[in-house]
C-alpha cells in the first residue's frame, strides 16, 4: 500500500494486485501500536529506533484519525526498574526529539495505581510513563488504498499474481489470476516491486525457483479482554517475559490487547492461528500484573499475525532484525523484506527510489513525508465509535439519517450500525462478510463470538447491496464461520 501511494503520487502509472483483501494478513493483525520500539533500543538498535521514532510522528501528522497518542505505564516491582527503566525512556524521548508525543515521567506508587487501578499493588514501588503511537491497522490500509486511488494508483483486491511475463531473462509483466471469477489478465509493466510480506519468498520462486528463502517467519498472537480488566486510558508495558519479550496491554476500541509471542513457525498461510501455548503464556503473564487473574472464559478474542523477519544468522526470531532489506534479482524483481507498520512510509520511498533507478524511470521526488492519508483529520472525541473514519464520519451518519434502519447495530455487543456495513460495500471495496467483519469493521477482533453471531444479518445485507443470491450468503456464512472459530477459545464455543 506504501509503495502503491509513494508511486501514485509522483506520477508512476500504478497497479497494485492483492491476493486476497487489503490488510489479510500480518498488516491487520499487529499489536495496533507505532512505535519507535523500546525493545529495540534495548537491542542497541538505534538506527531502527531513530528512523520508527521519525515515522511515527510523520504517520500522526498525516493520518491523525487513526494514530493516536497513548500512554504506557511501566509497573516497577523492584528498587532498580525505576531508575533503570527510567533513564532509558529519558533517552527515548530525546530520541524522538521534536516529533515527540509527550515526556516520560516518574510516578510514585500511587499515582500508577491511580491510573492502572487493577494492577496488582504488592510491592509495586512506582512506574515510568512514558508516551507512544496506537492505531488501527487496518482502517489505515484502507484508507491508504483510497489515498493511492486518489492519486491514480489501480487497486484490486482477490487478484493474485501467478507468474511474470519475461522478455529473455527479464520481467516485463505479470499474470494474475482473479480469484473470484477465475479470469486470467496479462499485465506488462517496466518495474514489479514484490512488497508481500510473509509471502516474498512464494513470489521470488515464481521468478527463481532455485532461489533460497528470505524470510523466517515468527508468529505473534494476541488476546482480546473487556476494559474491565485494565480501566483507564493508560496501557501497560512489562519489559521483559520469561522468553526475552516485551508484553503489552492497551486499550483498544474500548477493549483491552494483550501480546504479544514469538513463535518460529515454518507453515505460512492466510489464516495462522493461536497454538494453546502461546494463549497459556500470554493469560499467565498478564495475571502476574493484575488484580483479576483473567481466564480463558474471559478472552474475547484471539488473533495471530506472521511477522515477515529476514532470515539471519541467529536462531532465535525474538533477535531478528525489524530492519528493512531491498533486493533486486537477476530478472529485475525488486523485493522488499522485513519492516514494520511504523516505518511503513520510509521502506516505500526506499523502493520506489530503488525501482526508479533500476529502470531507468524518469525522475520524480518522493511527497509521502507530508502526504495527508485518506480521511485525516483531528480526532475530538475518541468515545465516538467512528472518530477512526475521518472526514467520512458525516457520510455514514448521512446514510443512517436516509435510511432509519441502517442505524441498527449488527449485534448488542458489537459498536457498528448496518451503515458502516454499507459504506464499506459502496466505498471500500468490501466484497466478503470477512472483510466487513475483520478489517472493515474490527468486530471479529472485539467480540469474536458476537461478530459468528452477526455473520448471517451481515450477509444478508450484502446480498442485497451486492445483487447477490441466498447460495452466496450461505457460503459467506459457512467461510467466515471457519474462519472466526481460529478466534474464539474453545471454552467459549
Amino acid at each position: 500500500m506504501g509503495a502503491a501511494i509513494d508511486a501514485a503520487s509522483r506520477g508512476y502509472s500504478t497497479i497494485l494486485f492483492e491476493q486476497a483483501d487489503f490488510a489479510k494478513g500480518t498488516s491487520s493483525r499487529s499489536t495496533k501500536l507505532v512505535h519507535g520500539g523500546v525493545r529495540y533500543l534495548q537491542q542497541g538498535n538505534i538506527k531502527l529506533v531513530m528512523d520508527a521514532l521519525k515515522e511515527r510522528g510523520t504517520m500522526k501528522k498525516n493520518a491523525p484519525h487513526l494514530v493516536k497518542n497513548q500512554s504506557f505505564i511501566v509497573p516497577n516491582y523492584k528498587w532498580w526498574e525505576g531508575p533503570y527503566y527510567g533513564l532509558g525512556l529519558k533517552v527515548y524521548d530525546w530520541m524522538s526529539g521534536n516529533l515527540g508525543l509527550g515526556p516520560s515521567q516518574w510516578l510514585s506508587k500511587d499515582e500508577v495505581l491511580e491510573r492502572a487501578p487493577t494492577l496488582d499493588p504488592t510491592d509495586l514501588r512506582g512506574g515510568v510513563l512514558y508516551h507512544d503511537g496506537q492505531f488501527d491497522d487496518a482502517r489505515l490500509a484502507i484508507n491508504m488504498a483510497q489515498t493511492a486511488a486518489a492519486y491514480g494508483g489501480c487497486l484490486v483486491n482477490y487478484c493474485g499474481v501467478k507468474g511474470f511475463l519475461k522478455t529473455g531473462n527479464k520481467i516485463t509483466g505479470v499474470q494474475v489470476k482473479d480469484q473470484l471469477g477465475g479470469k486470467e489478465y496479462e499485465i506488462k509493466c517496466k518495474a514489479v516491486i514484490n512488497a508481500t510480506g510473509v509471502f516474498s519468498d512464494a513470489v521470488q520462486h515464481l521468478d527463481d525457483a532455485a532461489k533460497t528463502k528470505t524470510i523466517s517467519p515468527s508468529q505473534g498472537i494476541h488476546i482480546v479482554l473487556d476494559a474491565e480488566f485494565l480501566p483507564g486510558n493508560s496501557a501497560i508495558m512489562i519489559p521483559h517475559t520469561d522468553d526475552g519479550r516485551v508484553l503489552f496491554a492497551v486499550p483498544w476500541h474500548k477493549k483491552i490487547i494483550v501480546g504479544t509471542t514469538d513463535t518460529p513457525v515454518k507453515k505460512i498461510g492466510e489464516e495462522p492461528v493461536a497454538q494453546p501455548d502461546e494463549i497459556s503464556f500470554i493469560i499467565q503473564h498478564i495475571g502476574r500484573y493484575l488484580t483479576k487473574d483473567p481466564g480463558i472464559a474471559d478472552v474475547r478474542s484471539i488473533f495471530a499475525g506472521l511477522r515477515p523477519l529476514v532470515k539471519a544468522e541467529s536462531k532465535k526470531t525474538a533477535e531478528l532484525s525489524r530492519d528493512h532489506v531491498i533486493t533486486i534479482a537477476a530478472s529485475g524483481l525488486i523485493s522488499i523484506l522485513g519492516g514494520k507498520w511504523t516505518t511503513y512510509r520510509k521502506m516505500a520511498e526506499d523502493v520506489v527510489n530503488t525501482a526508479a533507478i533500476n529502470n531507468m524511470l524518469p525522475h520524480k521526488d518522493c511527497i509521502t513525508e507530508s502526504l495527508s492519508i485518506h480521511g485525516a483529520q483531528l480526532a475530538e472525541d475518541y468515545n465516538n465509535d467512528y472518530y477512526y473514519y475521518g472526514s467520512d464520519q458525516p457520510a455514514i451518519e448521512a446514510l443512517a439519517l436516509q435510511d432509519a434502519s441502517l442505524r441498527e447495530k449488527i449485534h448488542e455487543r458489537l459498536p457498528y450500525t448496518k451503515a458502516a456495513i454499507v459504506w464499506a460495500v459502496q466505498e471500500e471495496m468490501c466484497i466478503t462478510v470477512d472483510d466487513a467483519l475483520a478489517r472493515r469493521t474490527r468486530a471479529i477482533l472485539l467480540d469474536a463470538k458476537a461478530a459468528l453471531e452477526a455473520a448471517p444479518g451481515v450477509a444478508a445485507l450484502m446480498a442485497r447491496l451486492m445483487n447477490k443470491d441466498k447460495k452466496w450468503e450461505t457460503e459467506q456464512i459457512n467461510a467466515f464461520k471457519k474462519i472466526a472459530l481460529n478466534y474464539i477459545p474453545l471454552a467459549n464455543q
